[in-house]
């Protein structure tokens, strides 16, 4: 289990503690959409850390873009930026731009 996926795990170990503690609805909410968040950018992260072990186009526009060598800190940091530049128009909408983003062309451009 690496960093990312033990953030999203106590995360929502934290969720399921709440909800059986019948915490505040709202802070469950929140923490909720803060997972569902993270597990969209790792998910997008490992199909791009993927992509990139065959493609060195992928590889030199991360280096090009200043976040160094291809590893999955590396490619986790910059499909995480990017996802903070997408214009959400609500929590759903935010989470399918992170799904649908071509992460891999805004590596090259």
């Amino acid at each position: 289990m690496d960093d990312y996926q033990k953030e999203i795990a106590d995360l929502e170990t934290q969720i399921d503690q709440l909800v059986e503690a019948e915490g505040d609805p709202k802070t469950i909410a929140e923490l909720t959409m803060q997972a569902e968040i993270l597990r969209a950018i790792y998910g997008r992260a490992l199909d791009l850390l993927e992509r990139g072990r065959v493609d060195e186009g992928l590889r030199y526009g991360l280096r090009l873009q200043g976040y160094g060598d291809w590893t999955l800190d590396n490619v986790y940091a910059f499909v995480y930026e990017r996802s903070v530049d997408l214009e959400p128009a609500g929590h759903g909408a935010f989470v399918g731009g992170i799904r649908n983003a071509d992460f891999a062309l805004m590596l090259n451009s």
